[in-house]
């Protein structure tokens, strides 16, 4: 263990947690990022409140040059100053006193539903019935871990239109959870593809470590040359506004196309986007201030 670790500290708007937390994990030597909350209070370390996103790091970086560059990058993008916080920060070389288990303390196993659970790998869990989904994941490893809103909606759009033997492509996978899930719940195959190279390995893990076999690479939609029966596209709006087209193009004829990743005051670029390509709404979902999405053909 290294002597070692450096905290960064980040004022945000904590909407924006899962967007800002794979961003973290892309640019800094990240090695676990928890959204802060009043409960660390006890906890030895510098006491702050929510909205504080605390970014774990293993050797200290130009975090102001970076942060600059990501915020100007999210803001041509479409997101505003409000959306993303004020991205205030404290720096701060620490002694490594294995703040790991301290991380870790923040998360607990998450019942996305009566019938999928998202289980930390180092906590035990047996199934409450026949026909659950446990799901088993290292939180923090990549985006997408299951905790939050909008992976949840995704997760829940399956549950509700998915059919066993289904072929299942996720456009912008992270963690690989969602293709996962699909494969447990009895995919006949699951695809993912993912523009940062770092997750595909990450994915190909989880996988291993939920004993289903999934294809990942590094790739975007509009290279995709099959067809699938169920699509699942978790990603900021203005992306989903920009691949709406590339994303029909991979749908079967009575194909479902499963939407997420949208903030409520920004479904309506979406729907543009729907609109635009003359996609049929067969179902909203809402949670907290998240909006999801299921479309046909």
């Amino acid at each position: 263990m290294q002597d070692k670790y450096y905290e960064l500290q980040l004022k945000i708007n904590p909407d924006m947690e899962d967007i800002i937390s794979e961003i973290c994990f892309e640019v800094f030597p990240c090695e676990g990022v928890v959204l802060a909350e009043e409960a660390y209070k006890d906890l030895e370390m510098v006491s702050t409140t929510e909205g504080t996103l605390r970014i774990f790091l293993t050797e200290k970086v130009d975090v102001e040059a970076i942060l600059k560059a990501q915020r100007s990058l999210l803001l041509s993008r479409g997101l505003s100053e409000t959306e993303l916080g004020s991205w205030e920060y404290s720096f701060f070389e620490k002694d490594n006193e294995d703040w790991s288990k301290k991380w870790k303390e923040k998360w607990d196993i998450t019942h996305v539903s009566d019938r999928i659970t998202i289980v930390p790998d180092w906590l035990d869990y047996s199934p409450k019935r026949d026909d659950e989904i446990v799901i088993r994941l290292e939180p923090g490893c990549a985006f997408g871990t299951g905790t939050h809103q909008t992976t949840q909606l995704c997760m829940k759009a399956l549950e509700k239109y998915f059919k066993s033997g289904m072929k299942v492509a996720d456009i912008g996978m992270g963690s690989g959870i969602l293709s996962v899930c699909a494969m447990k719940m009895g995919a006949k195959s699951a695809y993912g593809c993912d523009i940062d190279e770092d997750v595909i390995d990450v994915a190909k893990e989880n996988a291993a470590k939920n004993n289903v076999v999934c294809y990942f690479e590094l790739g975007t939609a509009d290279k995709i040359n099959q067809k699938f029966d169920f699509v699942m596209a978790n990603i900021l709006h203005n992306v989903l506004f920009d691949i709406m087209g590339d994303l029909k193009n991979l749908l079967n004829d009575e194909g479902y196309l499963s939407l997420s990743g949208i903030l409520d005051e920004k479904k309506s670029v979406v729907l543009e986007a729907i609109k635009r390509e003359n996609l049929k709404i067969i179902d909203e979902m809402h949670q907290d201030q998240w909006v999801g999405f299921v479309v046909k053909k």
